[in-house]
């Protein structure tokens, strides 16, 4: 799940589509009425819930008439047949996601608190799981962003763009995000079915995946020759809590090498933390490396954190359509600012922003506040970043164990 980029402040994620500040307030409304001013008692000797409310009336300011969600949440235990199945949390949850889901943003999601330990644990780089980033194409589709490498997603032919169709024979058109993550997840050693269909083909198929735990090291360094010299070769996986520290730390050991040039590979890097991918464009250009466009049409400009070790050092960087968010943000700074050439084929084309909010109990909430452009002015969304040279990875080159994106970078290095 994506699809998720945070802004330097709140820790935005980074993941599609439109905004309504409106719900801010809406939400929060909910949550002061519900958790901190009714008292819901669930009385299971007589098998009939007493629900007890104070304070109905919404606070002054706010047109919204709450008696018919009252009424409702009044009628269900009293008049549901199973008694059993009414539990007062679980409704308030419903009631959330159902509020945030009418917007029609696939990615202005209601956690509750399991969903939004699993958010939190993805960014940490570890969770149980088949090992594959997913969130939602342009007709809001749910679909594979991308597969992370060395994975049972990645050994089972999982590609990105791949649309979900079922995940253990439950149909995924009506699923938010986080119910996804919730289905595809589980313990270790389990299974799970997806019904994919493959972008460019009529006929879905299954595939069974086991679940392992997940545990991928964000940033990795290799050396390779090219006609000049030494390339230091750079694997970026996501942007989560620990690349920062993992890319200065590999950064360190190639500044401290006589290396001719650059690859940074974003290919199937679905994004992460906004902060991060700063950071790692900070490397190689001063200035502003995102810019980030509110709903008022205000337009701020994200510049570089720190003076990078590498502003002048030949660059190429590898993308493909599984790398999305961060990863083009980090993708579309470097090709806005001809510090270095876009190699492979064209990007995701995520390019909303979520603001991710702590709620009481564990629960979180992510809101699209934003669109990020890059530095030129130009919008991510649904367009995604175009390499400025485009080359093709076909199924017979990775059958063949060959990487022409990877041995045109070392070329034009």
């Amino acid at each position: 799940m994506d699809e998720k980029a945070h802004s330097p402040k709140n820790r935005n994620y980074f993941i599609n589509f439109f905004v309504q500040f409106a719900v801010v307030a809406v939400v929060f409304l909910l949550i002061g009425f519900v958790i901190g001013q009714k008292k819901i008692e669930i009385d299971r000797k007589n098998f009939v819930p007493k629900i007890s409310i104070t304070n109905e009336l919404p606070p002054a300011g706010q047109n919204v008439d709450f008696s018919l969600f009252w009424e409702v949440f009044n009628s269900l235990p009293q008049k549901y047949f199973d008694k059993q199945d009414i539990e007062g949390q679980k409704l308030l949850y419903g009631a959330i996601s159902g509020m945030v889901r009418s917007l029609g943003d696939p990615y202005t999601a209601f956690f509750d608190p399991k969903q939004n330990e699993s958010i939190r644990a993805d960014l940490s780089g570890s969770y149980e799981g088949v090992g594959i980033q997913i969130g939602f194409n342009d007709k809001k589709r749910l679909v594979v962003i991308t597969p992370l490498k060395s994975t049972p997603a990645e050994r089972a032919g999982v590609r990105p763009k791949d649309l979900i169709l079922k995940i253990s024979d439950k149909e995924t058109f009506d699923l938010t995000l986080p119910e996804a993550v919730d289905l595809i997840r589980g313990p270790a050693g389990s299974k799970v079915k997806l019904t994919l269909q493959r972008e460019s083909e009529d006929k879905p198929y299954d595939v069974e995946v086991e679940r392992v735990k997940i545990s991928v090291k964000s940033v990795e360094v290799e050396y390779r020759q090219s006609k000049k010299g030494e390339v230091a070769y750079f694997r970026v996986t996501r942007f989560g809590e620990q690349t920062d520290s993992e890319w200065d730390q590999a950064v360190s050991e190639v500044a401290a090498k006589d290396v001719k040039g650059i690859i940074v590979d974003m290919r199937n890097n679905p994004g992460g933390l906004l902060t991060s991918s700063i950071h790692l464009a900070s490397e190689f250009s001063r200035g502003t490396i995102v810019k980030q466009e509110s709903a008022d049409g205000s337009i701020r400009s994200l510049a570089s954190d720190h003076e990078g070790k590498f502003m002048k050092t030949p660059l190429v960087v590898l993308v493909n359509g599984g790398s999305a968010s961060a990863a083009e943000i980090f993708a579309g700074a470097i090709k806005d600012k001809d510090r270095g050439k876009i190699v492979g084929e064209k990007t995701f084309g995520k390019g909303s922003v979520q603001d991710a909010i702590e709620l009481p109990g564990g629960s979180g909430l992510h809101i699209t506040i934003a669109r990020w452009l890059t530095p030129d002015g130009n919008s991510i969304h649904e367009k995604g970043i175009e390499p400025n040279e485009k080359v093709e990875l076909t199924n017979e080159d990775t059958k063949q164990n060959r990487d022409p994106q990877l041995d045109r970078a070392l070329e034009i290095i």
